[in-house]
């Protein structure tokens, strides 16, 4: 099990390093924005390392989307990212599940997932997995709850999607950190990576806001043991100063 954290763009390499890191995740380009990514300027040296390496794709992705101005261009951007991920030799691309619109029928919102997959199996697939992450708050999100997604699986399980599991998002969304893994593999039959962020809010608090393990609201020992039964890579989305204490913990309490 190997774990690690998200880290600044321009040098994952180096901040590996200096968190101890096994695992990074970063952006390829600017999360708030709409630009396709540009070659990474540690490409040679992320392909000729032993460091794992995830990509997260921008924020304002919503896949769901009923809009064609949001939805067409969150399919671009996810294509996009994708092949940009397989150019640094990344393990994945994390994208969040995304919502529909109070009113609007959440059906909807699986199908345009679905249509995602069915639209680039045409073309031969994804160039690196897709890893759908569970949400935090928004009543209408198609990841957020657990029965939502049951449902998006439903739609895009049989073309391979893989998931992230967030544990902040999972406990600020309500659902019991007890058991979560086997409640998550029984929906998609996979974990392919753990955000292992603690909240810096109460439990069912819809609110996405990260806090280091030591800090947050999420009982520590509650994460060792969600991630010790999810048996899959880790990154730590917490507070730059405190990740290195974080993999140290983690490691320490997983023997790693």
């Amino acid at each position: 099990m190997r774990i690690g954290a998200h880290v600044r763009d321009d040098d994952p390499i180096g901040a590996a390093k200096e968190r101890g890191a096994e695992v990074v995740q970063f952006f390829l380009a600017d999360p708030q924005g709409w630009k396709a990514p540009k070659a990474h300027p540690q490409t040679d040296e992320l392909l000729a390392s032993d460091i794992e390496v995830f990509v997260h794709s921008p924020y304002i992705i919503n896949v769901a989307s009923t809009n064609n101005r949001i939805r067409i261009p969150s399919r671009k951007l996810v294509q996009q990212h994708a092949t940009a991920a397989k150019k640094v030799g990344a393990k994945g691309l994390i994208v969040h599940g995304g919502h529909v619109t109070k009113g609007e029928e959440a059906a909807v919102g699986f199908e345009n997932w679905r249509k995602l997959f069915e639209r680039q199996a045409e073309s031969g697939g994804f160039d690196v997995p897709i890893l759908i992450e569970n949400t935090a708050g928004g009543d209408n999100a198609m990841a957020r709850r657990f029965d939502a997604l049951a449902r998006l699986w439903d739609a895009v399980g049989e073309f391979g999607a893989g998931f992230c599991l967030d544990t902040c998002h999972a406990f600020a969304a309500g659902e019991d950190l007890v058991g979560i893994v086997e409640r998550v593999k029984a929906i998609t039959g996979r974990i392919d990576l753990v955000h292992l962020n603690s909240s810096r809010d109460e439990f069912n608090s819809a609110r996405d806001r990260h806090a280091n393990i030591a800090d947050g609201t999420i009982e520590p020992e509650q994460l060792v043991a969600v991630l010790a039964a999810a048996q899959a890579p880790a990154v730590v989305e917490t507070p730059d100063e405190g990740q290195a204490a974080d993999i140290e913990f983690l490691r320490a309490k997983l023997g790693g």
